[in-house]
């Protein structure tokens, strides 16, 4: 690994990257890619696996946009990663599937399909595509919000500063949420992807003390429409005008994830 020349790429976006060894045991895992902070502010920070032999390379760098395409060799195995600004810090994503080869498609790559198709529809083509906000959507971090201009809602089932999160990391928060569909499950810092009701009861009877954990009773894999302002410490607040219908980005698909230690 080129260290010198990896530093020279993460500065052509203004950012800082830092290559550092450590000594791998049975509970370390891998190589991790991940955002610290230090006196100078936020970096990048790659721990590689004393005596493992990783090629890492930005194979494609997009200043303008403050973002680089990083791809990480080892044995037969190539991951890629968006690393990149976004409103107000660093992130890195885990890049799904193996076509992406710039910035631009691994942007791509990490839209869900029903984010593409209303592009095709909205007929959002080039650099428009890579917009917070266009006429297909408006993206907050990882979420997208997707017009839904015929929907109908049970109005007693709106919800009121509803948390939207991937399970972990800060939750973003929208003024209104309406649900419909999916299944019910149980929500705690414990739990952060949820129980369903069997596992529930399940865990409550092997330990009692766990009914005094701070539960949430959530949907998972419903249908989610969120309107109005959508907050988040990380993002400025956008404001949706009527009901969009909420997708995350597709990072999770990604097998390259395990190694993104980051998560806002």
């Amino acid at each position: 690994m080129d260290i010198d020349l990896l530093e020279s790429r993460f500065a052509s976006i203004t950012a800082r990257v830092k290559v550092s060894e450590f000594i791998p045991t049975r509970w370390s895992g891998g190589f991790s890619i991940n955002i610290r902070k230090d006196a100078r502010g936020e970096f990048f920070e790659i721990r590689v696996p004393q005596g493992e032999s990783l090629q890492v390379d930005a194979i494609d760098i997009r200043p303008p946009l403050r973002h680089l395409l990083l791809m990480v060799r080892q044995n037969q195995r190539k991951d890629k990663f968006l690393c990149g600004h976004d409103e107000r810090h660093w992130f890195v994503a885990a890049v799904p599937g193996s076509s992406a080869s710039t910035v631009g498609t691994a942007m791509e790559a990490l839209k869900p399909e029903e984010v593409r198709q209303a592009q095709s529809e909205n007929r959002v083509t080039g650099s428009k595509g890579l917009r917070r906000k266009n006429a297909a959507f408006t993206r907050q971090g990882e979420w997208f919000f997707v017009p839904a201009p015929g929907l109908t809602v049970d109005e007693s089932l709106i919800l009121r500063n509803e948390p939207i999160s991937r399970g972990r990391g800060k939750s973003h928060i929208c003024q209104y949420v309406y649900r419909r569909g999916g299944a019910t499950v149980y929500v705690c810092r414990q739990y952060p992807t949820g129980l369903e009701a069997a596992q529930y009861k399940a865990l409550l009877g092997r330990d009692p003390a766990a009914a005094k954990f701070d539960w949430r009773v959530m949907k998972r894999d419903a249908e989610v429409y969120a309107r109005g302002q959508i907050r988040h410490p990380d993002h400025k607040t956008v404001y949706l005008n009527g009901w969009h219908r909420v997708y995350m980005n597709t990072e999770f698909q990604a097998a390259s994830m395990s190694h993104v230690a980051f998560l806002d």
